[in-house]
């Protein structure tokens, strides 16, 4: 039997223990013994190498023979990348947020361990994703699978934050962001961030009206855009369909005097929307799963309610408006 021998623990993918020896080779679970020690055998056995090699160990992890009889080459970057996956694995598990993991700072943290012999990042990334995505409660496919109630639908100060759901409809909105469409709905901005939806669903926007507390809230000025994406293309059908939609939607059902910013004071353009639908976009995962997507919203709900607290009371200060000086209108 050799001397020194490194021993590190490890798990396969279907999460069976396995044994790396001077992390060169791999030993995967064979049988355990009445004495309860366990044999396990190189990963080379039942391939077409049938390496013999095997290493037995007792219930304390110390061994009590080793056979080194590889006649195969070493696998120093397979190896490597087992002992990643493993120790990556094990940090996620140590973490009670799951929301929270970072895949790029947990395996710059084991890298740095690992030293030199350590797989690229990108070889393992979509493993780790894997990972911390087994961490969160199951995934809902469908609205049928989505509870009424849940501990998840709490705000940070334990408020309700799913007020509306049906067969194909979820809202969510905090009683703090309730108050500030009632008392703050001058002007309103809005667009889209259609990706940031679980798979099974979309996001709808609708403008006009909201209602709460028996009282009609009527917006002042809705600043939007109108978006297809068949306008980008050249096809001669689709933008006979575009010109379709614009007469509906915009000479039909809106005034032409309400089309752009040119009479507008505090605003010439949507930028406030445009730049925080960017935003939205840098955090959110293309086709997040439900919960996931309830974590981030219940962030941004619970920031944007620090930051309002904190201008209104002083701690910071207030945002001032900027008023821009009248134009004159151009006749012609």
């Amino acid at each position: 039997m050799e001397d020194n021998i490194e021993i590190e623990i490890s798990e396969t993918n279907r999460r069976n223990e396995q044994i790396i020896i001077n992390k060169k080779h791999k030993f995967n679970f064979s049988f355990q013994r009445k004495d309860k020690s366990k044999i396990y055998r190189c990963t080379e056995y039942k391939t077409l190498n049938k390496c013999k090699s095997l290493i037995i160990l007792n219930d304390k992890k110390e061994v009590l023979k080793y056979e080194s009889l590889h006649n195969h080459l070493e696998k120093e970057i397979d190896v490597s990348i087992s002992v990643a996956k493993h120790k990556i694995k094990e940090e996620i598990k140590k973490n009670s947020i799951p929301m929270d993991i970072k895949p790029k700072h947990i395996f710059n943290a084991v890298s740095q361990e690992m030293e030199l012999i350590c797989p690229e990042y990108s070889t393992i990334r979509s493993q780790i994703i894997r990972n911390i995505n087994k961490q969160f409660p199951p995934n809902k496919k469908s609205f049928d699978d989505i509870f009424i109630e849940s501990k998840y639908y709490k705000t940070k100060r334990n408020e309700n934050f799913m007020i509306f759901k049906n067969t194909d409809l979820i809202i969510f909105q905090s009683p703090f962001q309730a108050y500030l469409f009632s008392n703050y709905h001058k002007n309103i901005f809005a667009d889209g961030t259609f990706y940031a939806a679980p798979k099974f669903s979309y996001q709808n926007k609708k403008n006009g009206n909201k209602f709460r507390s028996n009282k009609l809230i009527t917006t002042i000025n809705f600043h939007c855009d109108f978006e297809q994406e068949f306008v980008k293309k050249k096809k001669y059908n689709n933008f006979l369909q575009f010109l379709e939609y614009f007469n509906k939607n915009y000479l039909l059902k809106y005034n032409v005097n309400n089309w752009n910013y040119y009479e507008n004071i505090e605003h010439l353009t949507n930028n406030a929307s445009e730049s925080y639908n960017s935003y939205l976009n840098n955090i959110f995962p293309n086709k997040p799963l439900f919960y996931k997507l309830i974590y981030i919203l219940k962030e941004e709900e619970n920031l944007s309610y620090n930051d309002y607290q904190r201008r209104t009371k002083g701690t910071w200060k207030k945002k001032a408006k900027k008023y821009l000086v009248q134009l004159m209108k151009l006749k012609f």
